[in-house]
C-alpha cells in the first residue's frame, strides 16, 4: 500500500498576507535558532487570530509561554511581534495575558478547551513607529475589531471615516451600488445604518488609495481618539464613585464612563502597588500639585488588582526602558512581594532590531482583503478577511472536507514551522483553480510557486528603478502640508515607516515621553547635508517658525476667546466689535504672510516647484512687500491698548464676564495670561525688527537681498517707533492687572501713574526669626505678602511701605544676617535678607531708583490710563475690608510668575519681564533627559520665562511647560558624554535637560533667549529702562 502524500500545507495567516516565506522569528536575535522544545506530552493549543480564523499548534505542555508565542509569530513571519500578545480567559472568567516565563501547563488548566486570542498588547502613540507593513496591517485588524465591538468609541464622523478606509482596503475604489450593497451585508460599527450615506461620501474620496494606504489612514484616525488602545478596568475611588482605570504609553489613566478625567504620567509616578483589593499609586512630591502623595482605588478583587498591576509594569517597561529588566535574585529564606517582571524586548530594542536587520528590505505586497465582486456573485460566500499574497482572488480551503478541523477557517500548525522554510514543497501555495476539488497537484503547485517567485524577482528591480511608489499612504488632508514637511522640515526616512519606503505622514510626531521615536546620528547627518547651510537661511527659518506660533496666538483671540466669551450675552457689543475689528484683519494679513514665507522657504530648500528657475534664496523681498501692506493696519495696532482697556472696563462692570474670562484662562489653549495674547501684535513688530537687523548685519552690501532687507527694516522700524510709547505703557498696565489677580486684600492697585518695578522673595526679620515673604515693589510703595492659606495661588498682603521719605542701608553686620538690608520708612522700619549678594544688590538698586522717583513726583499721574477705569480713591493699594479675589485653583491655568518666584526664591523685574515677551522664539528641538539615551523631537516655544512643549506646531495647546526662573543654561562638559553638536544644557538643582538644535545659528539664538530669562543683565533693572519716566 502506497503511503499517501502528506496533506498540502494550507495557507496560514502569514501566507495569506503575502509575507516572505523565509523570515525568522520576531523575538529572536539575528542568526539565532528557536530553543529546543522540552520533552513531555504534547498538547494542542487553539489560537484565534486577528482575522477571526483559528490556528492549531502542537507544543509540549512543559514549554514556556514564550515558546508558544514564538511559534505563532513564526507562523505569520512577524518581525515586530513584541507589540502583540496572547490573551485568554482564566478559571475566574477574567481575561489575562499569557506569561512568557511560566510554563503553559501552569497557566492553562484545560488547554484543549481554552482558546487564546492573538491581539495587540502595546499600543504605541504613533503608528509610524511600526516599521513593518505587516505589523501595521495587524494593527488595522485590531482597530477594526475594537470599532466593531464598541470598545473604541468615537463620534459619528470619526466612525464613518474609519469604516470608509476599512472598506477601501477590502473592496477597493468606490462604486455606489457595490459600496451600498457591501455595507448592507457587513456591519463594521454598532448602529451602522444611519451612517451609511456618510460612509459612502468618505469612501468616494478614497479613490486610488491602496490597501496599505487605507491601513495607514485608518491608524492615523484611530490614534487620535481618546479611547485608542484603552482597556478599561473597573474601580472605585475612596468616596465610592464608579471609575475605570487604564494604562497607556504615557502612564496610568482614570476614566469615568468613556471620558478621561485624570492622567498620571510615568515621570510623576514613584511606585505602583496593590494590597488586597486596593490599587495604590504613589506620586513623586510636587509643590504645584493638589494631589495627595498616595492615591487609592478599590477594585473588584485582589486578582483584579494584580492583573492591572502586571499590565502597568509591562507597559512601563516596554515604553520607558531601553532594555529588558534583569531578573531579581531569588531570596534565600523569605520572599516578599511579587517576582513578576516584564519579559521581552522594549520598544527601543524592537525599533533598533528591525532597523539593523535585513528583514525589512524584503518587499511586502498588501492586497485587497475581499474580492471585488459584482451583482452576480452570491453574497453568502464567505470571503477571507485577509489578503491573498499575489492575487485579488481569495483561495478556498485546501484538503478534503473530512480533514478539516471544526471551523472551515482553522489551520493546524506544528513545531516544524519553526524551521526556516527552505523546502519549496513545505511552503507551496495552492492555486485557486486546483483547490476546488479538495486536493491539488503538489508538483504543479511547487512549479507555479517558483514561477511566481521568479517573476517577482525580475520585476522588482524595474519597479524600484522607475521611482514609482504605488503602496504608499497619501498625506492627510488635515495636515496642512505638502512636500513631505514635518514641523517645517523634511520628514526623516526612518527605514520603512510607510509602505515601499515612502516617508511617513507629517502628522506623526513623538509624544513628550521617554519612549518617543529616536533619531539616529546618520539620519541627522543626511538631513543636515540636505538643507542649506547659509546663516541667512536659518534666520529666515526663524521668521517662519515664530510666525507659525504668532498665528496660533492670534487664533486664541479670534477663535477660542470669541467662542468661549464673545458669544455670551454678558459680553458687551462694544467689546465684541472692538476685538473683531482689531484682530480679524491682523489674522487675515498674517495668514497670507505665513503662506508666502512657507512657499519661499520651500523653494529655498529645493523641496517644491523644482522646474521653476530663479534665485529664491532670499527673504527680504517677501518681507518688504508684506510690510508695505501692513501700513494700512497700523490703526489696528494702535487699538491694542483700546482692547485691553475695554476688556478691563467690561470685567469690572460684570461679574459674569469676569468669571468667563477667568474660566477661559484655565483652558489649555490659554497657556499665558489672556492680556499677553492681546499685546502679541505689538511684540511681533519687535521680532520682525530683530530678524531684519540680523539679516542686514549678515549680508554684504552687494548681496542681492541686502537692499530689500534694509528697506523692510526701515518700514518696520517706523511703525515700531510710533507704537513704542504705547507698548511700554500697555505692558505696565498688563502687569498691574496680572498682579491684581495674584494679591488678596488689595484695593485700587491699578491707578494712573503707578508702575511696577520688581517682585521676588525676601526673608523678613521678625520676633520669630527670618520668615519668607513675597515683596512687590512699585514706584510709590512696597507691599510684603505671604502665601494665603487657600486653594489659590494668591498672596495675602501683610503690610505696605510707602517709598516717599524712605531710606535704605546695608545691615548685615548690624543683625548678623547675610545679605541683610534695612528699609527705614517714615512710620516703620523693616529688616530683610536676600538669598544672595547679587539679589541684595538688585533689590537695593531698584528700591533706590523708586525712592528717587518718589521724591521728584507729585503723586500718581493720570497720563497712563483714562480716569474712567479708577474710582478716584486714595491710591493706597491696601484695603482692610476688601473681599478676597477669586483666583484659579492650584495647578490649573498658567502658573503665575510670582508663584514660581516664591518656590524658587527668585526675583523678577519689569524690564526683564518685557524682554522675555519680546524675545519669543519657537522651533524644533531634540530633547534628552539626564539618564536617557534617545533624543525626542519636539516643537518648543519660548515666551514669558517658560519653555512650552508641543508634538508639532499644528497643536492648539502645549503638552507640558518648563518655567526657567532659577535654571542655569550652559554647554555640556566632556564628562557628560554628550558628543553632539549644538547642544545646550538646562539645570536646576537635580533637574537636568539637554536640548539639541539643528545649526550654529539656532543654537546661538536659543542660548541667547534662554539666558535673557535666566541671567538678568546689569543696568536693565531700572524703572522703565526703554524710555525715561514720562512723568
Amino acid at each position: 500500500m502506497v503511503e499517501p502524500d502528506p496533506e498540502p500545507m494550507a495557507s496560514g495567516a502569514g501566507q495569506r498576507l503575502g509575507a516572505p516565506e523565509t523570515l525568522g522569528i520576531s523575538t529572536l536575535d539575528p542568526g539565532h535558532r528557536p530553543p529546543a522544545m522540552p520533552p513531555g506530552r504534547q498538547v494542542t493549543i487553539r489560537v484565534r487570530m486577528l482575522d477571526d480564523t483559528e490556528e492549531l499548534f502542537d507544543i509540549s505542555q512543559k514549554a514556556s509561554g514564550k515558546m508558544l508565542f514564538d511559534l505563532v509569530c513564526s507562523q505569520m513571519n512577524l518581525i515586530e511581534g513584541d507589540y502583540f500578545g496572547l490573551e485568554f480567559q482564566n478559571h475566574q472568567k477574567m481575561m489575562v495575558w499569557l506569561d512568557h516565563i511560566k510554563p503553559i501547563i501552569k497557566q492553562l488548566r484545560r488547554p484543549k478547551h481554552t482558546i487564546l486570542r492573538f491581539a495587540v498588547k502595546f499600543f504605541p502613540p504613533d503608528h509610524a513607529q511600526l516599521l513593518e507593513e505587516l505589523t501595521r496591517y495587524l494593527f488595522a485588524l485590531q482597530i477594526k475589531q475594537d470599532v466593531s465591538s464598541g470598545r473604541l468609541t468615537c463620534n459619528d464622523t470619526s466612525a464613518a471615516l474609519m469604516v470608509s478606509h476599512i472598506i477601501q482596503s477590502e473592496i477597493g475604489d468606490f462604486e455606489e451600488s457595490q459600496c451600498r450593497s457591501h455595507l448592507l451585508n457587513n456591519n463594521y460599527i454598532p448602529d451602522q445604518m444611519p451612517l451609511i450615506d456618510k460612509i459612502m461620501e468618505f469612501h468616494s474620496k478614497n479613490i486610488g488609495q491602496t490597501p496599505a494606504e487605507s491601513d495607514y489612514q485608518l491608524l492615523e484616525v484611530a490614534r487620535r481618539l481618546e479611547m485608542y488602545g484603552i482597556r478599561l478596568h473597573p474601580a472605585k475611588d475612596r468616596e465610592g464613585t464608579r471609575l475605570s482605570l487604564a494604562v497607556a504609553h504615557t502612564g496610568v489613566l482614570v476614566f469615568q464612563g468613556h471620558t478621561r478625567i485624570n492622567a498620571f504620567n510615568w515621570s510623576k509616578v514613584r511606585k505602583l502597588s496593590f494590597k488586597r483589593k486596593r490599587f495604590l499609586i504613589k506620586l513623586r512630591p510636587d509643590l504645584n500639585s493638589s494631589y495627595q502623595d498616595t492615591l487609592e482605588f478599590l477594585m473588584g478583587s485582589r486578582d483584579c488588582c494584580k492583573i492591572f498591576w502586571k499590565i502597568c509594569v509591562e507597559y512601563h517597561a516596554f515604553f520607558r526602558l531601553f532594555e529588558e529588566p534583569k531578573p531579581k535574585p531569588k531570596p534565600v529564606l523569605f520572599t516578599r512581594g511579587s517576582s513578576f517582571r516584564f519579559s521581552g524586548r522594549t520598544q527601543k530594542q524592537v525599533i533598533d532590531y528591525v532597523k539593523e536587520s535585513e528583514f525589512k528590505k524584503i518587499p511586502f505586497e498588501r492586497k485587497h482583503s475581499r474580492v471585488q465582486h459584482n451583482s452576480r456573485v452570491q453574497h453568502d460566500i464567505r470571503l477571507s478577511p485577509l489578503p491573498s499574497p499575489r492575487h485579488h482572488e481569495v483561495p478556498t480551503e485546501t484538503g478534503a472536507p473530512g480533514d478539516r478541523v471544526d471551523s472551515p477557517s482553522r489551520r493546524h500548525w506544528k513545531e516544524s514551522v519553526l524551521v526556516s522554510a527552505e523546502d519549496p514543497s513545505r511552503t507551496a501555495r495552492a492555486s485557486p483553480s486546483h483547490q476546488r476539488n479538495g486536493h491539488e497537484d503538489r508538483a504543479g503547485s511547487v512549479s507555479r510557486t517558483e514561477e511566481r517567485r521568479g517573476s517577482t524577482r525580475q520585476t522588482q528591480p524595474e519597479h524600484l528603478s522607475s521611482g514609482v511608489v504605488s503602496n504608499s499612504p497619501h498625506l492627510s488632508a488635515s495636515s496642512g502640508h505638502s512636500h513631505g514637511m514635518v514641523n517645517g522640515q523634511k520628514s526623516l526616512e526612518l527605514c520603512s515607516h510607510s509602505p515601499d519606503g515612502r516617508q511617513p505622514s507629517p502628522l506623526t510626531s513623538p509624544l513628550l515621553n521617554d519612549a518617543g521615536s529616536v533619531r539616529t546620528d546618520d539620519e541627522d547627518e543626511v538631513r543636515r547635508k540636505r538643507f542649506p547651510t547659509d546663516r541667512a537661511y536659518f534666520i529666515a527659518k526663524e521668521l517662519l517658525t515664530t510666525e507659525r506660533t504668532y498665528l496660533k496666538d492670534l487664533e486664541v483671540v479670534t477663535v477660542s476667546f470669541q467662542s468661549a466669551v464673545g458669544q455670551d450675552e454678558a459680553t458687551p457689543e462694544s467689546l465684541k466689535n472692538t476685538v473683531l475689528s482689531t484682530f480679524e484683519p491682523l489674522h487675515k494679513f498674517h495668514a497670507g504672510f505665513l503662506r508666502e514665507v512657507e512657499q519661499r522657504l520651500a523653494l529655498w530648500e529645493g523641496r517644491s516647484n523644482a522646474h521653476i528657475k530663479g534665485d529664491y534664496q532670499r527673504i527680504g523681498d517677501v518681507m518688504l512687500k508684506n510690510f508695505q501692506g501692513l501700513k494700512p493696519l497700523t490703526a489696528n495696532l494702535h487699538k491694542q491698548s483700546e482692547v485691553l482697556l475695554e476688556l478691563e472696563k467690561a470685567c469690572r462692570g460684570s461679574r459674569r464676564l469676569e468669571g468667563l474670562c477667568r474660566d477661559f484662562e484655565l483652558q489649555k489653549v490659554c497657556y499665558v495670561p489672556l492680556n499677553v495674547f492681546i499685546l502679541r501684535p505689538l511684540h511681533r513688530l519687535s521680532h520682525y525688527k530683530q530678524i531684519l537687523e540680523r539679516l542686514c548685519k549678515h549680508y554684504a552690501a552687494t548681496h542681492v537681498d541686502f537692499r530689500d532687507c534694509r528697506a523692510a527694516l526701515a518700514e518696520v522700524s517706523e511703525v515700531v517707533e510710533q507704537l513704542q510709547g504705547s507698548l511700554n505703557k500697555m505692558e505696565n498696565f498688563q502687569k498691574l492687572l496680572e498682579l491684581k489677580k495674584d494679591l488678596i486684600g488689595v484695593d485700587n492697585l491699578v491707578v494712573p501713574g503707578r508702575e511696577f518695578i520688581r517682585l521676588g522673595c525676601l526673608s523678613k526679620l521678625s520676633g520669630k526669626g527670618l520668615q519668607q515673604r513675597m515683596f512687590f515693589l512699585f514706584n510709590d510703595v512696597i507691599l510684603y505678602t505671604s502665601r494665603g492659606m487657600t486653594a489659590t495661588n494668591q498672596f495675602k498682603v501683610h503690610g505696605q511701605l510707602p517709598l516717599h521719605g524712605m531710606t535704605i542701608r546695608e545691615s548685615e553686620d548690624e543683625w548678623g544676617v547675610p545679605h541683610a538690608f534695612t528699609l527705614v520708612g517714615q512710620q516703620q522700619s523693616v529688616v530683610v535678607a536676600a538669598s544672595s549678594f547679587a539679589e541684595m544688590e538688585k533689590w537695593m538698586e531698584d528700591i533706590q531708583v523708586g525712592i528717587e522717583t518718589a521724591k521728584t513726583s507729585n503723586g500718581p499721574s493720570f497720563d497712563l490710563l483714562s480716569s474712567n477705569l479708577t474710582d478716584n480713591k486714595d491710591p493706597s493699594p491696601v484695603s482692610e475690608n476688601k473681599a478676597p479675589l477669586v483666583g484659579p485653583p492650584s495647578g490649573q491655568g498658567p502658573v503665575p510668575l510670582s508663584v514660581i518666584c516664591w518656590y524658587r526664591v527668585q526675583s523678577l523685574s519689569f524690564s526683564e519681564s518685557c524682554r522675555s515677551l519680546e524675545n519669543q522664539l519657537s522651533g524644533n528641538l531634540l530633547r534628552k533627559f539626564k539618564n536617557s539615551n534617545g533624543w525626542q523631537k519636539l516643537w518648543v516655544v519660548f515666551t514669558n520665562f517658560s519653555l512650552f512643549f508641543y508634538k508639532s506646531h499644528q497643536d492648539d495647546y502645549p503638552l507640558a511647560s518648563l518655567p526657567l526662573l532659577g535654571y542655569s543654561v550652559t554647554v555640556p562638559s566632556e564628562s557628560e558624554n554628550i558628543h553632539k553638536d549644538y547642544v545646550f544644557k538646562l539645570h536646576f538643582k537635580s533637574h537636568v535637560y539637554y536640548f539639541r538644535s539643528e545649526s550654529e545659528y539656532t543654537f546661538e539664538r536659543w542660548m541667547e533667549v534662554i539666558r535673557s530669562a535666566t541671567v538678568p543683565s546689569s543696568g536693565a533693572r531700572v524703572l522703565n529702562s526703554k524710555e525715561s519716566h514720562p512723568h
